[in-house]
């Protein structure tokens, strides 16, 4: 594990938490409203910084701040555009995870937490028994993109992390399952765990 912060090294990060998990690689949109979230958006552009994601434990994801899970994910602001209300959209996109380790609230309702970083995912082959989960990945993309699958390099699909977050994402789970293939650091007891969630 390394104690930095990725952006600048020692800044507490912001927090959003959310009712759905956001995973390492994967993309969501965000519909930004609350003052305490503009807030956020403009210092992450004015710092070219991000903020962490947390799964929702109690609360919800607007007015009092909400209890968040031990364990996020950064996220970075992809892209940005205005909705037919005129509320700021955000695209932002998974990065590392971290360990929260204290969470203080600031005067307008943010939440901003002392992060621990999780360390990144050792690059591993996914093994034989959980080479039907990489075929199952395979087949999954082909019916959502069709042609697209084949712009994947063929290298991915014996990556044991990638295949993991990738299913991760795709297959129909609770948040709660998400969150637990979250917070397991070993690539193939995290491929085990989806394993057991589809035989």
């Amino acid at each position: 594990m390394r104690s930095m912060n990725p952006s600048d090294g020692s800044a507490p990060l912001p927090l959003f938490p959310l009712s759905s998990v956001l995973l390492p690689g994967a993309a969501t949109t965000l519909r930004i409203f609350e003052p305490r979230y503009l807030d956020l958006v403009r210092d992450c552009g004015r710092n070219g910084s991000g903020f962490g994601v947390c799964l929702i434990l109690e609360g919800s994801e607007s007015g009092a701040p909400a209890l968040p899970a031990a364990v996020g994910t950064l996220a970075t602001i992809e892209d940005f555009d205005r909705d037919a209300d005129g509320l700021l959209v955000l695209r932002v996109r998974g990065g590392r995870r971290f360990r929260v380790r204290q969470v203080r609230v600031r005067d307008n309702g943010l939440l901003v937490a002392d992060v621990v970083w999780l360390a990144d995912d050792v690059p591993a082959r996914t093994r034989p028994e959980h080479m039907l989960l990489a075929e199952l990945l395979r087949r999954m993309l082909e019916r959502a993109v069709g042609e697209g699958v084949v712009r994947i390099p063929e290298h991915h699909f014996a990556d044991a992390a990638w295949v993991g977050w990738r299913l991760a994402e795709l297959l129909p789970l609770g948040e709660h399952e998400r969150q637990a293939l979250l917070q397991e650091d070993d690539v193939h007891a995290r491929l085990q765990r989806l394993l057991e969630q589809v035989a």
